[in-house]
């Protein structure tokens, strides 16, 4: 669908401010000042520093050499450090950087330090939590309004609850970690616009591949994505969360969504801690203006060996594949999984390839075989995967998401065609550089699964 450009409306003068955008909004306030522009770069004050086991040892070397081995961080609770890539292994270097992160936040005091110490068994370590940007979320740090930074490109999944959320380097989070503030320069909005009753058959995953084919993998650097419309209003936080988290594959700096009651209502036990929402102004300047009618979309898939290859599930029916990967932080929720079982449950049927189930979370993990899937006779998801043939639920984990160590599911020994729920497929990504990965959401990988091909989801739900 072609862009429509939004009018401008000409800044003014004088005392009279002129309208921001959402994230125009949050830099105005982290950076203390009445207004900010696109292109200004202003010093903004950090609420949370989010880090994990790849990045966090460089963070912390960096910090430590520029502002002394016995430095302190600005502020112990606004600090949240969580191993999720490359735990459950036998690697030893792997190892070694959880044991410098814990090294470190016990030296440091760290509140939320979400440790796991039997790298065999996450039961084991009731501290742990699992991926990092499911998390935050669950965790309750995620709040409108807030400026969360985190040593990885997904952060900008926290744009959901209306928070300025990207991912920065190592360099930059050792300054953050010395002196809480960052310069960052404020990025043009873009404004995606979404209507109509969302079918039966897509998933926010659906509405992402569909933006990101729209206007590429380059299409939003460093720009804001703001998405807007009774489409997304009507979604719940898990799947705004989807949409937001593959921003980044369109170059986007952050993305955000307008938070209103299902995102107070997500949060009514996850934080105690004051926020305050920000909205765009209706005569907010938007670079450009993108607009969808969703009840026109149709099931896709993203090809190899890019995000923005994308295709319509149905056209891809005769590719062969050899294995169906659910998990991820883009497609390793609660609802993610759910959406699977739903398709299990109205087939009937076994899958026909091997099909690899990683819970994002530990609270993922057991919602699995706690919480009855709608429609079920009170099934839980482990019990329809079970019947289906599926793989046991592993350790929440990054897991194969974005390769690793040998001894992890990721190194394949041949190239295989994976269906997955994941937001990359980069040669590479999931293990061998000749593998090639169909991104997908969980309704067209479990179907995919059912049949051994490339499936449009609706074979199974209508």
């Amino acid at each position: 669908m072609a862009p429509q450009q939004s009018e401008r409306m000409p800044a003014t003068t004088g005392s009279v401010k002129t309208a921001m955008t959402m994230t125009e909004k949050i830099f105005a306030r982290a950076s203390e000042e009445p207004q900010v522009s696109p292109g200004e770069n202003v010093w903004v004050n950090v609420d949370v520093l989010m880090t994990h086991d790849i990045s966090g040892p460089g963070s912390i070397g960096i910090f430590k050499r520029e502002f002394g081995p016995d430095a302190k961080v600005w502020d112990r609770e606004k600090v949240v450090v969580i191993p999720d890539h490359y735990i459950f292994t036998e690697d030893k270097l792997a190892n070694r950087n959880v044991d410098i992160l814990r090294d470190f936040c016990n030296d440091q005091d760290i509140k939320y330090f979400y440790d796991i110490k039997d790298l065999g068994n996450y039961k084991a370590n009731p501290d742990y939590k699992g991926v990092c940007h499911v998390a935050l979320a669950q965790e309750g740090h995620c709040r409108p309004g807030e400026v969360l930074l985190g040593t990885d490109s997904h952060t900008c999944t926290a744009g959901a609850f209306g928070q300025f959320a990207t991912g920065i380097g190592n360099t930059d989070a050792g300054f953050v970690l010395g002196t809480g503030k960052l310069l960052l320069k404020v990025p043009p909005t873009l404004k995606f616009v979404m209507d109509g009753e969302m079918p039966d058959y897509l998933l926010a995953k659906d509405l992402i591949l569909q933006i990101i084919g729209e206007i590429s993998v380059a299409g939003a650097t460093y720009k804001s994505m703001e998405f807007a419309g009774t489409t997304v209003e009507s979604l719940t936080m898990e799947e705004r969360m989807t949409l937001c988290n593959m921003v980044i594959e369109a170059g986007g700096k952050n993305g955000v969504v307008p938070p209103d009651s299902t995102t107070f209502k997500y949060l009514e036990d996850k934080t105690s801690l004051p926020y305050e929402p920000v909205y765009s102004d209706v005569q907010a300047r938007f670079l450009t203006e993108y607009r969808f009618d969703v009840t026109k979309l149709e099931p896709l898939v993203a090809k190899p060996h890019s995000p923005d290859n994308r295709a319509l599930a149905r056209e891809c029916k005769d590719v062969k594949i050899d294995r169906v990967y659910i998990g991820s932080c883009t497609g390793g929720k609660t609802e993610d999984f759910m959406a699977a079982a739903k398709v299990f449950l109205a087939s009937g049927k076994k899958v026909r390839v091997p099909t690899f189930l990683v819970p994002a979370t530990g609270k993922v993990w057991m919602d699995l075989y706690t919480l009855p899937v709608p429609g079920s006779g009170g099934k839980t998801c482990s019990q329809i995967f079970e019947e289906a043939g599926c793989d046991t639920p592993a350790n929440p984990t990054c897991g194969a998401c974005m390769g690793g160590p040998r001894d992890t599911y990721a190194r394949m020994n041949k190239p295989v065609v994976c269906v997955s729920t994941t937001n990359r497929n980069f040669p590479g990504r999931m293990g061998h550089k000749e593998g090639q990965i169909y991104l997908a959401s969980p309704y067209t990988a479990a179907a995919s699964a059912l049949t051994g091909f490339v499936t449009d989801p609706r074979e199974f739900l209508q």
